[in-house]
């Protein structure tokens, strides 16, 4: 693995390599066991879509490993004012040793993998959100000790979430269902991956039918980051696609609840739903800084 740059070019055993990494970080962090693996080395952060989480996980996480994280916004960089990125790529790879980018293009990251000389990871971009999928294995397996017979359900937008929740929990050997409206479905390119897992994969527009028996429910808001001036048209797009009492009650009673926040409570997900599953929410939140600990580490250590 020289990049992170989507859930499709990993392997299942790569997968679980970083996840048993970031289990064993996770641990020494608890118990105040210093690793120190990145002493010495530098992140260039590169943000053109805000952000919350991956920012401070990846800054604390970097800290934590000894390193030097560093914020690069695109309002100032020469690559917010036209600069070609195979340029930046190979400037930035002289002086640092890892880029971090969250932006919208996908192409974007994978013209910084092409161009430049040092590790890429891909913080968010509209294809995929690897990150967080990584973070939401990682959460799974430990509430539920595995993922061969578990059964997953994303209901909403066929986003960046979506597009790398197939992947990963396809690849890791759970079953996964996707409920979607029309019009809204996730990338040709994710269906196309998942066709070859048979009647593993299911995408349908029914919320009810996708949560079945599932033993894991992702969600999303509705109007991602760019899509803003879609909000109303997409309330309407997705009314009745809500994670409530009513889907609860087709899953299996210990079914464990996701969200890769923001969440817009009474939209994509309740507040009753949400509240009663905040543990497993917030311990999900939690897990960016050790899946993405674990990613720097592989990568840069």
């Amino acid at each position: 693995m020289k990049h992170l740059l989507k859930m499709l070019y990993l392997s299942r055993e790569e997968i679980i390599d970083i996840l048993n990494l970031a289990d064993q970080l996770k641990y020494e962090l608890k118990h105040n066991i210093p690793h120190p693996h990145l002493k010495g080395k530098s992140l260039g952060m590169i943000f053109q879509k805000a952000s919350t989480r991956t920012r401070v996980s990846f800054e604390t996480g970097m800290y934590q490993l000894g390193g030097n994280p560093m914020f690069l916004s695109s309002n100032d960089l020469q690559i917010g004012r036209g600069e070609p990125v195979q340029d930046t790529a190979r400037v930035l790879s002289r002086y640092l040793d890892g880029i971090m980018i969250r932006t919208f293009e996908q192409k974007e990251v994978e013209d910084l993998a092409k161009y430049g000389s040092i590790p890429i990871i891909n913080g968010l971009t509209d294809f995929c959100h690897p990150c967080q999928i990584l973070a939401d294995l990682m959460t799974i397996r430990e509430f539920k000790g595995q993922f061969n017979g578990l059964k997953m359900c994303f209901i909403g937008d066929g986003n960046n979430m979506a597009n790398s929740l197939i992947v990963g929990c396809l690849k890791v050997g759970m079953k996964v269902a996707v409920a979607c409206p029309e019009g809204y479905h996730p990338d040709k390119q994710v269906l196309d991956f998942a066709a070859g897992y048979g009647d593993m994969f299911e995408l349908t527009d029914s919320p009810l039918k996708a949560a079945e028996n599932c033993d894991v429910i992702f969600t999303d808001v509705w109007a991602s980051m760019g899509q803003e001036g879609e909000a109303e048209k997409r309330k309407i797009a997705f009314k009745g696609y809500q994670v409530n009492d009513e889907i609860m009650a087709v899953a299996k009673p210990d079914a464990m609840v996701q969200h890769c926040l923001p969440a817009h409570r009474e939209e994509e997900i309740t507040e009753k739903v949400f509240e009663a599953h905040a543990k497993e929410i917030f311990e999900e939140a939690e897990n960016r800084l050790h899946a993405q600990k674990a990613v720097m580490v592989k990568l840069m250590g």
